[in-house]
């Protein structure tokens, strides 16, 4: 069992893994998301793969210990948090490798996991989703590039944690007393939260780039806005705000705000051209400085996808810059007015 950080790379070459994978309902991918991480604990790679049954209503079970896993159950449906609790507290590796059931980990997942650990200071470590998911509708591509994006551009030294496909040393998961199953009873922003308290604590978090997986996910237009809304914004925002304002990383960052008031002109520019005909120019230069200021991510959209993809997605990159600080403002709102009401209660 983890004690500790190594000392020196030597340790970390001992370190063993334990996969830990949350699981509800999804005999569908078992056999493509365990067929790597099986092959890595044949290699010796990995301790163990353990799958957390979290009261799956399909044969998930079955599908899963005939492929090969060790199948834990969950006394009751409390989340992924609760799950990856459940599958900690029986790992028997010195690291924990969260990977989500509807993620294909690549075949050398286990071998850049080892490598970021040789970082004594390291305590956890994620990657990010490849930028050829499957599924081929416009959300889906557009959702999964999205993320791939942010995570190939963010710092290294990361400000918190991805538990789709991120370790963490189990000494350092103990130490924190694991995920926050009160709070986050459904997928939410637990692992976010969980890496604000690794970095409390000292540890650093490593965001390692060639550390990738495909998602498997099928995103439908409603899906992504009410995941990013009430699963993602709204509690990221209430996170960030209680514990004293918004981070300087991946979709967060200073850069990222200045194009969400860019989105946010541009939606009002066609107003105040009608208030103001001698403002009719407004919109379309307004909408030119949206695509200069998106540059990167138009050509990074155009070279996978082509430039119609490209134009199409970076016009819905301004509806999702718009939901977003909407949710921000609520939650800044949100937080403004219970003070208030906490201070008239005092006088």
């Amino acid at each position: 069992m983890g004690t500790g950080a190594p000392q020196a790379d030597g340790g970390a070459a001992h370190e063993t893994i334990s996969v830990i994978m949350p699981m509800y309902n999804a005999k569908h991918h078992l056999p493509l998301v365990l067929k790597p991480l099986l092959a890595m604990l044949e290699r010796k790679e990995l301790a163990e793969v353990l799958v957390v049954d979290d009261v799956s209503t399909d044969d998930s079970v079955a599908v899963a210990r005939s492929l090969g896993a060790t199948v834990l159950n969950s006394p009751r449906n409390g989340g992924p948090g609760a799950a990856r609790n459940i599958g900690s507290a029986q790992a028997k590796g010195d690291i924990l490798w969260f990977v989500d059931s509807d993620v294909i980990a690549h075949e050398d997942g286990a071998q850049r996991i080892k490598e970021a650990f040789k970082d004594p200071g390291t305590v956890a470590v994620f990657g990010s989703y490849d930028d050829t998911p499957p599924a081929q509708n416009f959300m889906s591509q557009y959702k999964n590039l999205v993320h791939h994006y942010y995570h190939q551009l963010g710092r290294e030294d990361a400000s918190t944690f991805w538990a789709g496909c991120g370790a963490i040393r189990k000494s350092a998961f103990d130490a924190v007393k694991g995920y926050d199953v009160q709070r986050y009873t459904k997928p939410s922003i637990e692992d976010i939260e969980l890496g604000y308290r690794l970095r409390a604590r000292g540890g650093r978090i490593q965001l390692v780039h060639d550390l990738r997986c495909t998602h498997l996910k099928m995103w439908t237009l409603k899906g992504v806005i009410v995941t990013d809304v009430f699963m993602r914004a709204i509690p990221w925002s209430r996170l960030m705000i209680s514990q004293g304002g918004l981070t300087d990383d991946l979709n967060v960052s200073t850069a990222e705000r200045w194009r969400a008031i860019l989105a946010g002109l541009l939606v009002l520019s066609p107003f105040a051209a009608i208030v103001w005909p001698n403002l009719t120019w407004l919109p379309v230069a307004i909408l030119v400085a949206v695509f200069l200021a998106n540059r990167q991510f138009f050509e990074f959209l155009r070279r996978r996808k082509g430039v119609a993809f490209a134009i199409l997605g970076t016009l819905f990159h301004q509806v999702y810059y718009l939901y977003s600080s909407a949710a921000f403002a609520w939650c800044w709102l949100e937080a403004r007015l219970g003070l208030a009401k906490k201070a008239a209660a005092t006088e």
